[in-house]
């Protein structure tokens, strides 16, 4: 009994004790490093704090299991859980409610009365009769006034959907300081924000200024130069570490391997994991405009076929130097350095559509094919007259110079008029083209940039040299300093997540679309593809020695493909070719 008691006082007595026993209870690994730094920082930081730290880290059960501790300690403190929607902080009180009812050493701040309040919104503990509950859970936007609590903790109230715009941000701003109405007066009363930055401009830089003390722990150890934009407020196990000569780049914590982390890196795109993983809200050229010219794949792109592979590479002898260039300064365009594979049909041709009506906006139209995973961009057309017949059925003419099978229609303007033109079209030119119609709900800018960065970062997007002088040439009687802005690789370069990063942005959001078109489709691996098509051509090879070992001879010797054979041997439907057997 005496062993069990003091164990209870060290559980009391350190947070870090508590959590590893309490994840033990739910079968979980040992909390590990940045857990633990977490969970000393919850204990022994000050009275108004902030905890960034990478997605994944599990900020949410480590500060659900501090608030357990805080109910053990004294079971008459006041808690309030804010998140951005009532339905997470609903889920974090029940989690808390399972956790008092099956901790055998927590069942005794379950509540004795049958009067007591236990339900998802808000619930005692075993504690003296009060007005306000023991822990009461409610969105951000939710009923704030007049609730009373000695600690808050506002977890994760900072979400895209209510951070996309400066307006957003202020709103949310202001309805974080109601948190400081709420607040008892008491010496050890405390406000805790955890969370992940969602925009660069997000409100937890304007909360440090305001006395709420962050730390930080992302998901790597930042490169030499990049340590001064946390500004000091590195965690300060990972400033000891960095002053020890820790690795730059390499992951911080055992949660995320080295390899996960380049795989989410590449799937979510640089900036948005240099936020979330990174927490980086540094503006900086780099991360401010994302879309780099390097990033793309620039050769001739056929019509009709294409090789299985194309390997990207910036080697300053891949610069195409007499290439019009109008990104950034240090951003070029380069050659691949190899095409592997033999070449076939494509797999898809789309050809994606932003229309618009007359005026200084443009009608724009990408052709865009698919194979093996990678984007190939044939052409992109600009038409300053709307929706008119002529630039209708001069795309319609694209369309049958690169066997598009659909048209990705766009139709925010017009509502679907403009599919309605097209049908009319293609029934009089005889052409048997599906219509896709997408509509856009999301803000231009980080529509664009969420389809297109993380192709760029896996290097997948090829793109024909036609199109970079047809670019460059286009608009020639503009003037100077306005041909720029309707430039497809200007926008590209330009294209930031500030509300009207780009005045003119059609020809962009053109291609943006027919990107996301094919996301389906990027998950194929090019390597993939290949080994699969080898293995499959040996298995028929041998298939064919057993079938006709003298055809398959001659075969082998006029290094015949599989598609070559079966022409040969007439398994394409057609008649055998002769042979001198």
């Amino acid at each position: 009994m005496s062993t069990e008691k003091n164990s209870l006082v060290l559980l009391q007595q350190d947070f870090k004790l508590f959590l590893q026993a309490l994840w033990g209870q739910l079968d979980l690994p040992p909390p590990t490093r940045a857990q633990y730094a977490i969970a000393d920082y919850l204990q022994s930081g000050p009275k108004r704090l902030q905890i960034q730290a990478f997605r994944g880290v599990g900020k949410s059960w480590i500060t659900g299991a501090f608030v357990l501790w805080t109910l053990f300690n004294d079971p008459e403190r006041k808690i309030m859980i804010i998140s951005a929607s009532k339905e997470r902080a609903d889920n974090m009180s029940i989690f808390l409610q399972k956790l008092i009812i099956e901790t055998p050493w927590l069942n005794f701040l379950r509540p004795k009365a049958d009067d007591s309040r236990w339900s998802r919104i808000s619930f005692d503990v075993n504690c003296s009769p009060h007005q306000a509950p023991s822990v009461k859970s409610v969105g951000i936007t939710g009923q704030l006034t007049g609730s009373r609590a000695d600690l808050m903790i506002l977890d994760d109230v900072e979400v895209p959907g209510n951070s996309m715009t400066e307006l957003m941000r202020e709103k949310l701003l202001q309805l974080c300081t109601e948190a400081e109405s709420i607040l008892t007066p008491k010496s050890d009363s405390r406000i805790m924000y955890l969370g992940t930055p969602q925009t660069t401009f997000t409100i937890y830089r304007k909360l440090a200024e305001r006395s709420y003390r962050p730390l930080v722990w992302p998901a790597r150890y930042p490169r030499g130069k990049n340590v001064t934009q946390y500004e000091g407020l590195l965690a300060p196990d990972l400033q000891e570490d960095i002053e020890q000569g820790a690795e730059e780049w390499s992951p911080t914590d055992d949660r995320f391997t080295h390899d996960d982390l380049l795989e989410r890196e590449a799937s979510m795109g640089r900036s948005n994991y240099m936020l979330q993983f990174q927490l980086d809200t540094s503006l900086s050229d780099a991360e401010k405009f994302p879309l780099k010219m390097a990033d793309l794949i620039v050769t001739s792109v056929n019509p009709t076929t294409a090789p299985e592979n194309i390997i990207w590479c910036s080697d300053p002898a891949n610069v195409i130097k007499d290439a019009p260039t109008v990104g950034l300064p240090g951003d070029y365009f380069y050659t691949p350095m190899q095409l592997q594979g033999e070449w076939s049909a494509y797999q898809e041709t789309i050809c994606s559509i932003d229309p618009s009506g007359r005026g200084t906006d443009e009608t724009a139209a990408c052709y865009l094919s698919q194979r093996n995973g990678l984007i190939y961009l044939h052409e992109v057309r600009a038409y300053r007259d709307g929706y008119s017949d002529n630039t209708l059925l001069d795309i319609l003419r694209g369309c049958k110079k690169y066997n598009v099978t659909s048209l990705v229609i766009e139709t925010n303007f017009g509502d679907g008029i403009v599919s309605e033109l097209f049908k009319k079209h293609l029934i009089q030119t005889k052409q048997n083209i599906n219509i896709e119609e997408v509509r856009a709900n999301v803000r231009k800018e980080d529509r664009i940039i969420d389809s297109l960065e993380p192709i760029l970062n896996q290097h997948r997007l090829v793109v024909d040299r036609s199109v970079i002088d047809w670019d460059y040439s286009s608009n020639k009687d503009s003037a100077p300093e306005s041909r720029l802005l309707y430039m497809l690789f200007y926008q590209m370069s330009r294209m930031c997540r500030q509300k009207g990063a780009v005045k003119h942005d059609d020809r962009l959001d053109c291609l943006a679309q027919g990107i996301k078109y094919f996301t389906d489709a990027l998950h194929i691996s090019a390597l993939d593809q290949i080994a699969m098509r080898k293995r499959d051509d040996f298995n028929n090879m041998l298939q064919e020695f057993l079938d006709n070992p003298q055809g398959s001879a001659n075969h082998l010797v006029f290094g015949m493909n599989k598609e070559q054979r079966d022409k040969a041997s007439g398994l394409d439907g057609g008649k055998p070719l002769p042979t001198w057997r």
